[in-house]
């Protein structure tokens, strides 16, 4: 694997030397060392307080698009707590994004946004209910429209500068929580095809990119957490400059397991290699489409993920946390649940 130094050394090398912060040109600071859990697995929920991931679509869509207002039901917010007790589930990761106007950088709130204050509230309502609570900020190119202005000015000076700023204040407000999400999945010219505006970081740049991001999530005394699709078209890049410090979620959100399909065959890879994984699961379309995904999820990961580097696994619904999709969101915490209850009875230790 490559190590922090010797990929400056790469990146002086190819030209890129001037862009990198300071804190990369220091002796390496080492990764977070790995950190035990309990023995219980990590059963969480994806919840969106804001869902700005997307600037316009050239064709229209329901929920893609920013909006400069709060896209939330408080109602259906506490529903979903509630559902997550009663299934048994440990963790929340909530998408912050624009939704809380924060201390360091209030421009980028939206209207009726969270004060962090508020947001405090809600973090220890979850911990009361024996949730644990997790940030996630996702910094991929093509979904940080939650940064409003700064979505523009990717790799600049100014960027690392307010990036650096929120990790380090949502990380206070989480009162520097286990993990971390750093989001990081779709950069690529495909995934952004349809949008209006387009930023794609690859190559050194990326990698540039990602370890400033975790360099700050590391300072703020906790570990990285990201989306593994960068692996689906970068294999041996990833494996050389992928630290195993970082917990990754390889998605699928498919019924079909086939182990030729590459987001399938990317969990065994990501095993064969040695990485803590949370598989990520999804349900997310109202025609019931799906439901057997996140069983198909911990049966698949049951019997081809060795048990210490299985940490949990993640449920995920995209769309807002809105009435219109109350049935679903809630429907998907109970796919979940009933994963748990399978997944109690059938695990495999061994490995």
């Amino acid at each position: 694997m490559t190590d922090r130094r010797n990929f400056v050394k790469q990146i002086s090398t190819a030209g890129l030397l001037g862009a990198i912060p300071n804190v990369l040109l220091s002796e390496p600071h080492r990764f977070a060392p790995q950190q035990k859990i309990s023995n219980d697995k990590i059963w969480a929920c994806l919840l969106h307080l804001s869902y700005n991931f997307w600037v316009e679509y050239s064709t229209p869509s329901p929920f893609r698009g920013y909006r400069p207002y709060l896209q939330l039901s408080e109602s259906l917010w506490n529903d979903a707590a509630k559902k997550m007790v009663d299934q048994g589930i440990n963790m929340v990761v909530i998408d912050l994004g624009d939704g809380v106007k924060y201390e360091s950088h209030p421009e980028i709130a939206v209207n009726n946004a969270w004060s962090t204050s508020r947001l405090r509230q809600e973090l220890a309502k979850f911990r009361k209910m024996g949730i644990e609570p997790i940030p996630k900020l996702n910094f991929a190119a093509g979904h940080d429209i939650w940064l409003g202005k700064y979505s523009r000015m990717v790799s600049t000076d100014i960027y690392y500068g307010v990036c650096k700023d929120l990790i380090k204040e949502v990380a206070e407000l989480f009162d520097h929580p286990r993990f971390f999400h750093l989001g990081m999945d779709e950069e690529n010219a495909e995934d952004q095809k349809w949008l209006n505006h387009v930023v794609i970081r690859q190559h050194d740049l990326w990698w540039h990119d990602f370890y400033f991001f975790v360099e700050q999530v590391e300072r703020s005394g906790c570990r990285s957490w990201i989306w593994s699709d960068y692996l689906w078209k970068h294999p041996e890049e990833f494996f050389n400059k992928m630290p195993k410090s970082v917990i990754q979620s390889n998605w699928y959100y498919e019924e079909s397991f086939d182990e030729k399909l590459v987001p399938v065959k990317a969990y065994m890879d990501l095993e064969s290699k040695g990485y803590d994984q949370i598989p990520t699961g999804g349900y997310y379309k109202k025609s019931g489409e799906g439901a057997k995904n996140m069983g198909n999820t911990v049966e698949f990961s049951n019997t081809h993920i060795a048990d210490p580097r299985l940490l949990g696994f993640l449920q995920t619904f995209w769309a807002p946390t809105t009435e219109e999709n109350r049935g679903s969101i809630l429907k998907a915490i109970g796919l979940l649940g009933e994963s748990k209850k399978w997944y109690d009875t059938h695990r495999i230790k061994a490995g």
